[in-house]
């Protein structure tokens, strides 16, 4: 992990980075360029690199109306997944969402990506609910 480096998504080139990484690992919701950059607007957007190559993505959402809870996702492409590189994005992440209040913290899991929900689960996250993507088929 001595090359990781976590970079904020805030140029074209970072951007297209996060969007080809959420694209990948949630291809039943491709977002466009111009969702990502809406996004960007609202939300902190970083990438995780090894080297030069972007290995995963994430996400902070601040608390809005809805909720006072901040949301914390990561995402790291399967080739990479168990290194430590989604634990440094999640880190990150809840440094950042603990700046923004004191009403804790939420992060959402695609509940056909069973790594992932064993990655919240290990860190203390409960599952409160399940949704599933149009398009999003489980094999059996």
């Amino acid at each position: 992990m001595n090359d990781l480096h976590i970079e904020r998504a805030r140029s074209g080139a970072r951007l297209a980075d996060w969007r080809a990484v959420h694209n990948t690992v949630i291809p039943t919701a491709v977002l466009s360029p111009d969702e990502v950059r809406e996004r960007a607007g609202r939300n902190l957007l970083d990438v995780a690199y090894l080297g030069d190559v972007a290995v995963g993505c994430s996400t902070v959402r601040p608390p809005d109306g809805e909720t006072a809870a901040a949301t914390v996702i990561a995402r790291t492409l399967p080739g990479f997944r168990g290194r430590g590189f989604g634990t440094a994005l999640y880190e990150r992440g809840l440094a950042h969402a603990r700046t923004l209040g004191d009403g804790g913290v939420e992060t959402v899991v695609l509940a056909s990506n069973e790594e992932g929900l064993r990655f919240a689960l290990a860190r203390g996250f409960v599952e409160v609910e399940r949704y599933v993507l149009p398009g999003t088929r489980f094999r059996s």
